[in-house]
């Protein structure tokens, strides 16, 4: 990452003084490299406390995985300011010399994928994805206890809908899977077939593209094909792929690693479960509020700065990286009342899970319609489900861009 100033001591961005309670933690320093590993699979680092505490806007910490510099945002209105902000790219190769370029390209492909995936689009795919999700629960009842509910549902499911959503053919859901796995857990499966399942990904891609073109149907590709074909200027077919990849690895992973831990916490108290069985409407603001409360432990949202920016008091210069932490924002006390506490019925609930402004997740409808179906089906074919192994036991899974758990073994 990208930072043309000098690192100096991080005590100077965050004197001892302003832990607050955590002042056991000593000096800045103390709190470790980031991303921070919490105590317990489902609670957040108590790091975050830190960093959110008065005094410590932006800190400038060591990444984990490279040992470069980066500043860290975990405050509510510091990390909203960033995402909303259009001046500001994912990373360096999305801004010119200007600060434009590619990021501006890319704001052009977000226009063409939102005049497709409408709200209408959704709702007339909601009876494919109930059906994915009965079929997948059919799979798990017919097969041994415990079971990981990861691989037999949060796993599969958003994988099978995007492929549903894109007109894939049912009987290449599980190639999709293997793909989109592959891409993102470089790690588990090594550069070598990683390298060999991005080329396998495009090619089928581009020939799922040229047999749309010739044989539309009712699917967001048909209905890109058509909308690119006359738009001025028309971008060119790569456009269309890059997309349809976009839309597979975005809507995949992220999705199922929300399903893989919003039912752990749900069950890890069985009040929570008790309450969505004996009143289903709450399932809306519980996901909602499921997603706030989601301890993603991942590296954060980058963005570089192209010029000098002011966030928290303090002047952060160009060339700087930043990382916003949207779920020690989610925790924030300035924006939410009892921000560690679990409330099914919040309202109102400005979470941001989906990101914001210019940024935000454009496939949030499908991803939300996907959730409730989730949770919906769950509570109805398995009202009894619970976790066959404690909480503390959950192990979280190893070189993947989002986070996640490896099972989530269950019995019902």
């Amino acid at each position: 990452m990208a930072n043309d100033t000098k690192a100096e001591d991080a005590e100077a961005h965050c004197p001892v003084g302003n832990l607050g309670d955590l002042s056991e933690l000593g000096n800045l320093g103390d709190l470790g490299d980031f991303p921070f590993v919490p105590e317990h699979p489902l609670e957040p680092p108590k790091q975050w406390a830190a960093l959110r505490a008065e005094g410590c806007p932006v800190p400038e910490l060591t990444l984990r995985s490279s040992g470069a510099p980066v500043r860290v945002l975990t405050r509510y209105a510091d990390v909203h300011a960033m995402l909303s902000d259009p001046r500001f790219p994912r990373d360096v190769s999305e801004a010119g010399p200007d600060g434009i370029g590619t990021g501006e390209r890319h704001q052009r492909w977000r226009r063409l994928v939102g005049q497709a995936l409408t709200a209408k689009r959704v709702t007339a795919l909601r009876p494919r994805i109930v059906a994915i999700g009965h079929a997948l629960v059919d799979a798990m009842e017919a097969g041994p206890k415990p079971t990981d509910l990861w691989a037999g549902f949060a796993y599969p499911f958003p994988v099978r809908v995007v492929g549903a959503l894109l007109g894939v053919p049912e009987e290449d859901w599980d190639r999709f899977a293997y793909w989109s796995g592959s891409l993102f857990s470089g790690d588990r499966y090594g550069e070598r077939e990683t390298l060999t399942a991005r080329g396998d990904l495009l090619a089928y891609l581009r020939e799922h593209v040229t047999h749309k073109r010739r044989e539309p149907g009712d699917d967001l590709i048909s209905k890109l094909i058509e909308i690119t074909d006359a738009a001025d200027p028309r971008p060119p077919e790569a456009v269309l792929v890059q997309i349809m990849q976009g839309l597979m690895l975005a809507g995949h992973e992220t999705t199922s690693s929300v399903i893989g831990k919003l039912v752990p916490v749900l069950l890890d108290d069985r009040s929570r479960w008790q309450r969505l069985l004996d009143d289903r409407s709450l399932i809306r603001p519980a996901v909602e509020e499921l997603l706030r409360f989601d301890v993603n432990r991942g590296p954060g949202m980058p963005r570089y700065l192209t010029e000098d920016v002011e966030l928290g008091g303090e002047v952060l210069p160009k060339g700087s990286t930043t990382v916003s932490v949207v779920a020690s924002a989610n925790r924030d006390g300035r924006m939410f009342p009892d921000p560690d506490v679990l409330d099914l019925t919040r309202t109102p609930n400005r979470h941001l899970a989906f990101g914001a402004g210019a940024h935000s997740c454009i496939g949030q409808a499908l991803a939300r319609a996907e959730l409730h179906i989730a949770l919906e089906i769950l509570l109805e074919r398995l009202p009894g489900l619970d976790l066959a192994v404690p909480s503390a036991d959950l192990a979280r899974r190893e070189g993947v861009l989002t986070d996640s758990f490896e099972q989530v073994p269950v019995v019902w």
